[in-house]
């Protein structure tokens, strides 16, 4: 499998993983009828702004890594009432 298919398939690098399955799943589901979908791309597009924003403050603020682990992400998400995205 190639490198950069690796880590969009990894959990650690890619954060919206949840939400880019359901897309293409969704996808799969419909004949690729895009319009049936619409919900799962808003999803998966402001999970992404959503997750950059954080890796932009984080690099402002000098932590390393940029990108939240798995798992500080899944801290992040529940100190939070709702999902925010």
């Amino acid at each position: 499998m190639p490198r950069k298919q690796q880590r969009l398939l990894d959990d650690d690098t890619n954060p919206c993983l949840l939400e880019t399955d359901a897309s293409r799943k969704c996808m799969d589901d419909n004949k690729y009828n895009r319009d049936m979908c619409t919900v799962h791309f808003l999803r998966y597009r402001n999970c992404r702004k959503f997750w950059n924003s954080i890796v932009i403050q984080r690099r402002q603020d000098g932590i390393e890594p940029a990108m939240p682990t798995a798992k500080e992400r899944k801290n992040v998400l529940e100190s939070m009432e709702r999902l925010p995205y």
